[in-house]
């Protein structure tokens, strides 16, 4: 008996996580104009060996993209204590106003990409220097954009309470709270918060948030069980906004996968055969059919950067696809 159990299991395991592939029925891609946005990083951009200017024109003149949420990264803008340079930021949203972008900035200690916390070199340990630091930063971001009619949100850090994430200390609420009543001093835009769409439940950032942005993977790798892929359907995430007490107004895609899950190396070593497990043509076109059926308020694509080094090394599918979604 206890054999066919654990048979039972094994067999639901593969059934559930290994062999289906989950796509939505119907991919006929159609949405609303302001329902898909991207992430720009200038330092994925570099990671992938890309010059980041070059990129980023592409996605503004052939993508045509109209919603960016934009990283700003501490480690760049005050490399030496109290200088700040926003020379590189003010280009990317000066070129992006001239074709119609709206924004999100994402100032903060810890924002998109590894290690997530992106800590300027002259950064302490010393917690209460560290804080004054960081609100500093924060205020002279904010100061330095409120004035953009182009910035349509801010989103202070991301995924603040995914600790099991990243090379960053413990989360400090408090502290995260100061953050958030710092900014709303300076603005009256709303603030996102994100956090996790799979691995946790999110009534702790509504409290926060004035939006919650969830991220959205489908299919994903584990070092002790391999690739995965999320049975999940739409109204999971729709139960938990609910359960958080977020109206469909308050609630983003912030992160849709639509670049391979890395499971050793670099993204730019990926061989075709990896890249097939988790980010095949259809599997982005996947993804972006099940954002568009959970319908949140909007989704921002997680990847924009990776179709264009495919498409500048070879392999152009995927920046088709994009160019016919945004258009």
């Amino acid at each position: 008996m206890t054999g066919l159990i654990i048979l039972l299991v094994i067999f639901l395991f593969f059934y559930l996580f290994k062999l289906p592939s989950f796509f939505p029925v119907k991919q006929d891609l159609k949405h609303r104009p302001d329902f898909f946005g991207v992430t720009f990083s200038t330092k994925f951009c570099q990671e992938l060996g890309l010059d980041w200017k070059e990129t980023y024109q592409a996605m503004l003149k052939e993508l045509k993209v109209k919603y960016v949420r934009l990283p700003i990264y501490w480690d760049e803008i005050e490399k030496e204590k109290g200088k700040f340079d926003f020379s590189d930021y003010d280009y990317l949203l000066d070129e992006g106003e001239k074709q119609g972008v709206n924004f999100v900035i994402n100032p903060g200690r810890r924002v998109p990409r590894w290690p997530e916390c992106h800590n300027p070199s002259w950064l302490n340990d010393n917690d209460k220097e560290t804080q004054a630091a960081t609100l500093e930063m924060l205020k002279t971001v904010v100061e330095r954009y409120k004035n953009r009619v182009s910035v349509e949100y801010w989103q202070i850090e991301n995924e603040p309470f995914l600790d099991t994430f990243g090379v960053c200390p413990p989360l400090d609420e408090d502290f995260l709270k100061q953050e958030f009543a710092l900014v709303r001093s300076l603005d009256n835009r709303k603030i996102i918060i994100t956090g996790s769409g799979e691995l946790k439940f999110w009534q702790e950032e509504a409290k926060i948030g004035d939006i919650f942005g969830s991220t959205l993977y489908r299919t994903v790798y584990n070092s002790w069980l391999g690739y995965l892929k999320y049975p999940i359907p739409v109204y999971y995430y729709h139960f938990k906004g609910w359960l958080a007490g977020l109206s469909p107004e308050r609630l983003m895609i912030m992160e849709l996968q639509a670049e391979p899950w890395v499971s050793h190396g670099l993204m730019s070593q990926l061989t075709p055969e990896k890249i097939e497990k988790t980010m095949s043509v259809d599997q982005f076109r996947a993804n972006l059919q099940y954002a568009i059926n959970l319908n949140f308020s909007r989704t921002y694509i997680w990847g924009v950067e990776w179709w264009y080094f495919q498409k500048k090394y070879g392999n152009p599918q995927y920046w088709w696809l994009a160019t016919v979604l945004f258009q």
